[in-house]
């Protein structure tokens, strides 16, 4: 399993990516979509919304079970992606690629909390033990 080294990542298996423009990006990461198997359901918060630094902000179903997203950073939700509604499958394609929503950071130092791609990969492998 490979783990981006550009993006940073959280407990509870989001990613975050800084975008040119300022926004983060957010989706999970590969070992969650692998451990939840076949998504059939994307809910991201709605555009406009504040969101707190590890608060459930959506939800992400699979045919096994649903599991809550949660944000890795404080901010205001700019944007979802909408083409998760109609194909959550994409999630399971390319978990990276595939973005929930995008937020804008309203305390930058949070991204310096965040775990590097070194320290998640420790954490998965902890967690498979």
């Amino acid at each position: 399993m490979s783990i981006p080294i550009d993006l940073r990542y959280t407990d509870s298996h989001e990613w975050a990516r800084r975008e040119t423009d300022g926004t983060v990006s957010v989706g999970i990461t590969h070992h969650a979509q692998d451990r939840l198997g076949d998504i059939v359901y994307v809910e991201s918060p709605a555009v406009g919304k504040q969101v707190r630094q590890g608060q459930e902000c959506g939800v992400v179903e699979s045919v096994k079970a649903a599991a809550d997203i949660f944000a890795p950073l404080s901010g205001e939700v700019v944007a979802a992606n909408q083409d998760l509604s109609g194909a959550p499958e994409k999630v399971n394609q390319d978990a990276y690629a595939a973005w929930m929503f995008r937020l804008r950071p309203s305390d930058p130092a949070q991204w310096d909390q965040l775990m590097d791609a070194a320290a998640y990969q420790k954490l998965v492998e902890s967690e498979s033990h």
